[in-house]
């Protein structure tokens, strides 16, 4: 009996925690349960196969209390389907014959994160042209341009002390670099037009925004409205768009889907694997926070997971190759006047809220 009540205790959480990213609400203590969605789906399943040895075929609670469960579970494994090997490409393979490629690597490395060989190993090992580093401070900084300056012939450097720190390394040309800081004075963003070697230009958004949580921001709106007015830049762009960083937000929650319907941008995750960049420092509670999207003049040639670089994210990898005559093969459908709405409302409203 005690495991029974255990089990209904617990399913009642699973109902709740289901239930709490669809309020209407941005507290940090609301918004943070977007992050463990894998983790919730496999305890519900794990809760509805023990208590089936439990189940009393005569007891009406019992049938009432697993048709409610199971379909908690089932709503749960369809927000993360799409992620999984199971569903459909978002972006496709890339063409046997296409050549214009643009490899990407990103990677949080801890601003506190003493281990520096690590890092740089797995840099080497990648070999990307375009890299973008958060987290970075001055020593950061020094020590990444010590190793690669001589490759990566253009930078953006952004060192800052508050863990918001940023630099971008490229070994392709750049132009039009600028730091932008969207929604607050100390978190900034690098936006930049990137010559392929084919002479195509891309426009680069790279961006951190600061996670919802007691200790910086206790709301989601800051983090949101930054997303939204990337998003709102990414559809006025006049060149292909790549937008990449430490979201701190996971690719099933209610405000990157809302990013991607209404950017137009494509995540390469789907289809693919969840490729978990946090938190590498446990093996249970991990999520995708770290992201590569991109417009649908791009397909995926290689994408996988750095390695350990002693920070508490992996570094993600992505080749590209630029193929924008297939381009409307996989391009997403017009977004609706309400998502619109609800996207350029979010940006209104952090702007009252900072007034």
């Amino acid at each position: 009996m005690k495991i029974k009540v255990f089990l209904r205790v617990f399913g009642v959480i699973s109902i709740l925690l289901t239930i709490f990213p669809y309020i209407s609400a941005n507290q940090w203590y609301i918004r943070i349960f977007d992050f463990p969605h894998l983790q919730l789906t496999l305890l519900t399943l794990l809760a509805l196969l023990v208590y089936f040895l439990k189940f009393n075929f005569g007891n009406f609670i019992d049938y009432l209390f697993v048709l409610v469960l199971g379909l908690c579970f089932v709503f749960q494994s369809l927000k993360i389907y799409p992620y999984t090997a199971f569903a459909h490409y978002e972006v496709q393979n890339s063409s046997p014959s296409a050549s214009n490629e643009l490899s990407i690597y990103t990677a949080n490395v801890l601003q506190e994160n003493k281990k520096i060989k690590e890092l740089l190993s797995d840099i080497k090992s990648n070999d990307a042209d375009l890299m973008v580093f958060t987290e970075t401070n001055t020593r950061w900084i020094n020590i990444l341009k010590k190793e690669l300056a001589e490759t990566y012939r253009y930078t953006v450097e952004v060192p800052l002390e508050n863990t918001y720190g940023m630099v971008l390394f490229s070994k392709l040309e750049s132009h039009n670099a600028a730091v932008h800081y969207m929604v607050e004075d100390s978190i900034p963003s690098i936006h930049t037009q990137i010559i392929l070697e084919t002479k195509d230009t891309i426009q680069l958004y790279a961006i951190h925004p600061a996670p919802p949580a007691p200790q910086h921001n206790p709301s989601s709106v800051d983090r949101d409205a930054e997303m939204m007015k990337v998003t709102r830049l990414a559809r006025e762009s006049k060149f292909p768009v790549v937008v990449l960083g430490d979201f701190n937000d996971v690719a099933w929650s209610e405000t990157t889907t809302l990013f991607q319907k209404v950017s137009g941008l494509l995540d390469l995750r789907k289809g693919r694997g969840f490729y978990s960049t946090y938190n590498a420092k446990s093996w249970f509670m991990r999520w995708p926070l770290d992201h590569v999207f991109a417009s649908a003049h791009f397909r995926i040639k290689e994408v996988h997971r750095g390695a350990k670089i002693g920070s508490d994210h992996f570094p993600f990898y992505a080749k590209f190759t630029f193929e924008p005559k297939l381009s409307a093969m996989q391009k997403l459908p017009e977004p609706s006047d309400e998502d619109l709405k609800t996207a350029f409302d979010q940006i209104i409203e952090e702007e009252k809220e900072n007034e």
